[in-house]
C-alpha cells in the first residue's frame, strides 16, 4: 500500500530523451509498486507566432503539435513496456502549460515523475519551467530523474529537526520496496549559529546533541521498518553539499519541500533546489503531510 498518496504513477513526457529515462524509470517503479502507469503530453497553446516563422494557421499549427505530442507518447509507451511488458499503461494529450498539467494530474497520482531537461519548444525545459513548480507545488511525491540510474544501492534522505517525517516516511517506504538500506544524513553547520557564541561552544556537545536530534527522528521509522537497515550520518557540513555527495553511488535521493530555516512561505528550499539540479542521483522531493 502507497503510504503517501493513492493512484498511478505519472510521468511528463515531451519526446527528449531524458522524458523517456524518466518513463522508463517510473514504468520500473510502477511495476514495484503493483500499480499503474500515466503517460501525459502537455500541449501549452499559444496564439503568437515566432519571429521569422511563416504564419500557417492556427488549426494547422494546433493539430501538428497535437500529432507531435501522440507521437511523443507513442515512443514512451514503447520505452515503459520495454522495461515492464505487463503493466497497464495509460495515455493522454492535455492542453494547457506543462507545469499546470503535471501538478493538476498530481492530484490522483501515487507518485509524478519527470526528467531533468526538456526538448524545448512548446514544452519547455522540465527542469527549471516544469520540474521546479511541480515539485514545490505537486500533491503527491515528485522525483527528477537525473544523474545515474542504478539498480543496487541506498536510497539517501537528508533529515532535520522540523520538517523531515514526509521524507523520513517516503524514504523508508522505498528501501522497503527496493530491499535497500537507508543512509539518514543530518547536517549542521556553525553556519546557522550566533558567530558571538562559535568560539566558545563545546563542539563535542553540539555533536551529541545533533545526533539526538536525528536518533528521535528516525525512531518512529526504524519501528515502523524493522527490516530496512540504518546508516545514520551526522556531519558537521553544508546540508546540500552533504547531501550531494552522500548520493554518489545511491538509487535515490529524497528531500522535503523545506528544511530548517526555510523563508516563510518559501515552497522549495534551498536543499531541495540544490539537489534537483546537482544530484548525482534520482531526486525525489516530498512534501509534508496537510499540505497536499
Amino acid at each position: 500500500m502507497d503510504m503517501l498518496h493513492g493512484g498511478p504513477v505519472v510521468v511528463g513526457v515531451d519526446g527528449s530523451e531524458p522524458a523517456l529515462r524518466a518513463v522508463r524509470w517510473g514504468a520500473t517503479e510502477a511495476r514495484r509498486r503493483g500499480v499503474g502507469l500515466r503517460l501525459v503530453a502537455a500541449v501549452g497553446w499559444t496564439d503568437v507566432t515566432p519571429v521569422g516563422v511563416a504564419p500557417l494557421g492556427q488549426e494547422y499549427e494546433r493539430q501538428a503539435l497535437l500529432r507531435a505530442a501522440e507521437d511523443f507518447l507513442s515512443d514512451a509507451d514503447a520505452a515503459a513496456t520495454g522495461v515492464a511488458p505487463d503493466l497497464v499503461v495509460d495515455r493522454a494529450v492535455r492542453m494547457g502549460a506543462p507545469s499546470a498539467v503535471l501538478t493538476e494530474e498530481s492530484e490522483h497520482a501515487a507518485l509524478l515523475v519527470t526528467g531533468n531537461r526538456g526538448r524545448g519548444g512548446f514544452a519547455g525545459l522540465l527542469l527549471g519551467s516544469v520540474g521546479v513548480p511541480v515539485a514545490a507545488h505537486a500533491a503527491c511525491p515528485v522525483v527528477v530523474v537525473r544523474g545515474d540510474v542504478l539498480s543496487r544501492g541506498p536510497v539517501v534522505v537528508g533529515v532535520d529537526a522540523e520538517h523531515s517525517d514526509a521524507a523520513l516516511g517516503f524514504a523508508f517506504d522505498e528501501a522497503a520496496r527496493r530491499g535497500a538500506p537507508v543512509v539518514a544524513v543530518h547536517a549542521w553547520s556553525e553556519a546557522a549559529l550566533d558567530p558571538f557564541l562559535v568560539p566558545f561552544l563545546d563542539w563535542d556537545a553540539v555533536r551529541a546533541d545533533e545526533e539526538a536530534v536525528l536518533e528521535r527522528a528516525l525512531a518512529p521509522w526504524v519501528a515502523k521498518f524493522p527490516a530496512v537497515e540504518v546508516r545514520p550520518t551526522v556531519l558537521r557540513d553544508n546540508a546540500a553539499a552533504a547531501l550531494v555527495r552522500a548520493a554518489e553511488g545511491a538509487v535515490l535521493v529524497v528531500t522535503g519541500t523545506r528544511g530548517r530555516g526555510g523563508a516563510r512561505g518559501l515552497l522549495l528550499g534551498s536543499v531541495s533546489q540544490a539537489l534537483l539540479h546537482h544530484a548525482p542521483c534520482p531526486v525525489a522531493v516530498v512534501r509534508p503531510e496537510g499540505r497536499r
